[in-house]
C-alpha cells in the first residue's frame, strides 16, 4: 500500500466527523487509491513540445461525458495535479497552485509557465465502473536555440571552377560543408548536411538559390544565417543573371574603353594638324 493511501486513511481515522472534513478526507483516500492503481485505457501517447516559460493546454479526446465517480490529472504517475468530484470544486495540489487551470466543462488542464522540470508524462484518469486512462501526453519543455555563425574556411580557384568550404556552428556544435561553383551554378558536395547538436536541436547547412544557409532549430524555435557574399568568395561565379559570364563582360568593357582611347588620340592628333595648317 502506498504512502498516499496510508496518509489518506490516517487522516480519515483521526478527523472529527463533520461534512467538510469528511469530504476532504475522502478526496485524499481517492487520490491515494488512484495513484496505486494502474488504470487500463489507451496507451497512445501524444507528443507535445512547449517553449520554456509558456503555457500548454492538455485536452481529453475520449468521451468522458458518461457518468464517472472521480477525475484526476497526474504527472509522472505519482504527482497529482488536480482531482475532481462531480458537483464539487476541483482540488489543485498545493505544489501546483497558480500554475494549473482545470475546466469542469471539458476536463482539460492548462499548465502555465512551464520550465525544464515540467517535462514528463501527463495522464488523465477516471474512476467509475472501472478505472481507465483517457488521455496521455508526453510534454517536452525546450528553450530557444542559440544563434549560429557561418564562416568560410577555405577557397580554391581553378580555371573553370571554385571550391568553397564553410563551417556552420552554434555554442555547442558545428558542421562543415563544401560547395563547388562554375560560371553558372553552385552545388553542395553530398547534398544537404545536418546533425543533431549536443542540446538535441538540429543544425543544417544547405544551398538555396545560390545562397548558403546555416539553419539551427528545435521543435519550438529556429534561427539561421545566410552567406550572400558567395560571389565575392568565388569570383568565377559572379556572372550576370542572364547567364553571360563575367569574363565576357570584362572583355567587352575593355574593348570599348580601348576604342574610346584610340578615338581620343586620333582626334587630338587631327586637331593638331589642322591647327598647324592654319
Amino acid at each position: 500500500m502506498s504512502l498516499s493511501v496510508i496518509l489518506g486513511l490516517m487522516l480519515c481515522i483521526e478527523a472529527p466527523v463533520n461534512k467538510a472534513r469528511s469530504s476532504t478526507m475522502s478526496l485524499s483516500v481517492i487520490l491515494g487509491l488512484m495513484l496505486c492503481i494502474k488504470a487500463p485505457g489507451s496507451s497512445a501517447v501524444t507528443d507535445v513540445f512547449v517553449k520554456r516559460g509558456e503555457d500548454v493546454l492538455l485536452e481529453v479526446m475520449d468521451d468522458v461525458t458518461k457518468k464517472f465517480d472521480f477525475f484526476i490529472w497526474k504527472f509522472n504517475i505519482i504527482n497529482v495535479l488536480v482531482g475532481y468530484l462531480p458537483g464539487r470544486k476541483p482540488t489543485v495540489s498545493k505544489g501546483y497552485t497558480g500554475r494549473v487551470e482545470f475546466s469542469v466543462e471539458n476536463y482539460s488542464v492548462k499548465l502555465k509557465y512551464l520550465q525544464d522540470d515540467d517535462s514528463g508524462v501527463y495522464e488523465a484518469q477516471v474512476t467509475g465502473a472501472k478505472e481507465q486512462t483517457i488521455a496521455k501526453y508526453m510534454v517536452t519543455v525546450q528553450g530557444p536555440v542559440s544563434p549560429v555563425d557561418l564562416n568560410p574556411d577555405s577557397v580554391s580557384n581553378s580555371s573553370d571552377s571554385c571550391s568553397l568550404t564553410v563551417t556552420c556552428s552554434t555554442e555547442d556544435s558545428h558542421i562543415s560543408s563544401t560547395f563547388t561553383c562554375d560560371t553558372k551554378t553552385c552545388s553542395q558536395e553530398g547534398g544537404d548536411q545536418s546533425k543533431v547538436t549536443n542540446s538535441g536541436a538540429s543544425l543544417r547547412v544547405h544551398l538555396l538559390n545560390g545562397t548558403i544557409i546555416c539553419h539551427h532549430s528545435n521543435q519550438v524555435s529556429w534561427t539561421q544565417k545566410n552567406m550572400t557574399q558567395i560571389q565575392d568568395l568565388c569570383p568565377l561565379h559572379a556572372g550576370l543573371s542572364d547567364g553571360v559570364s563575367i569574363c565576357l563582360v570584362k572583355t567587352v568593357v575593355f574593348s570599348v574603353g580601348l576604342i574610346i582611347m584610340v578615338s581620343v588620340v586620333i582626334s587630338v592628333h587631327l586637331m593638331e594638324k589642322i591647327r598647324k595648317l592654319k
